[in-house]
């Protein structure tokens, strides 16, 4: 059986070894501490240390972009409560066997949107879309939870080391499954022709995506969700994750969304996926503290003239 880090060279292997060696160091602090107090604490160096790190400039770009009507005060404190939950969700990795739905005091509740009943998700294609709103590792272990077989799309961390220890992590109490984002699309179409759940996070950047509207601006997006949908008729269920108090969620599944095909493959799959990022925002704008800012989520030059080249392509000749 491979072993992480069997292909790499003995420099990738010193400089991986000394990350995940800090980063276990940091795992072994939080599990130390328990649930309640790794959050707290987690919280604390979010507020206080992380947001000192560069990214904060993006967050603070970011937030003056999709918001030119607020204050500075306002939208700062979006950023810290931001930077909060980043926090507590670094300290609760340690301890996601402690997520679910079930028990006297579950640490997961949820709501389904009327006619939406957990029964009537089974045993078909089915796709879940979210972003990185609370901490986005609670709806897989969610869906896994109540019974919603399938996978998981994920992007693992450059690490092999620490990736294979989140996979880990993971796998306690959300789906046995993984599909890796740079490899991806056979193992998602082979989920969905088999009658079975995907559970996505489509709010991060694609260079090679297609150009849609994310607050105002256009950004590169992934097709895929619109691509597999179109293709499958898989239907599409959207859930925001809003933090509680503390290590508790509450997973809201939305409606889907209204939508008709009109048989012109690119033009549908470039409608669908507008609809598809116009609900994430809609999700964002709901609770934007729940929001994961620091994405360089809007074009650079080099995507602009991407975008350029798809407009000149859909124009009629």
């Amino acid at each position: 059986m491979s072993q992480p880090g069997d292909k790499l060279s003995l420099g990738e292997r010193l400089r991986y070894g000394v990350e995940a060696a800090v980063f276990f160091a940091f795992m072994g602090f939080f599990r130390l501490l328990g649930l309640e107090t790794a959050s707290r604490v987690g919280g604390w160096i979010g507020r206080n240390l992380l947001s000192l790190l560069p990214p904060d400039r993006v967050a603070r770009a970011n937030l003056a972009a999709a918001f030119p009507e607020m204050s500075a005060q306002e939208r700062n404190a979006i950023r810290r409560a931001m930077w909060d939950n980043l926090g507590r969700v670094v300290g609760e990795y340690p301890h996601l066997a402690r997520f679910s739905p079930h028990g006297e005091d579950p640490r997961i509740t949820y709501s389904l949107p009327n006619g939406v009943t957990v029964d009537g998700m089974k045993n078909r294609p089915l796709m879940f879309l979210s972003a990185h709103l609370g901490n986005w590792e609670v709806m897989p272990i969610l869906a896994h939870q109540v019974g919603l077989e399938g996978a998981t799309v994920v992007r693992p961390p450059n690490n092999p080391f620490v990736a294979d220890w989140v996979a880990r992590q993971r796998r306690i109490k959300g789906p046995d499954t993984m599909i890796a984002k740079h490899n991806a699309a056979r193992g998602m179409l082979a989920q969905l022709r088999a009658g079975k759940m995907l559970c996505m996070l489509v709010d991060q950047k694609l260079r090679e995506g297609i150009a849609v509207p994310f607050f105002g601006r256009d950004a590169m997006t992934t097709p895929a969700p619109a691509v597999l949908a179109l293709k499958t008729k898989a239907h599409l269920l959207f859930a925001s994750n809003k933090r509680l108090p503390g290590p508790r969620f509450h997973v809201t599944v939305w409606p889907d969304i209204d939508f008709a095909a009109t048989g012109n493959e690119a033009e549908d799959s470039h409608r669908l996926t507008a609809a598809i990022t116009a609900r994430i925002e809609e999700m964002v704008r709901a609770d934007p503290s729940q929001w994961l800012w620091i994405h360089n989520r809007w074009p650079t030059e080099r995507d602009r003239r991407i975008m350029e080249s798809q407009k000149n392509e859909r124009r009629p000749s």
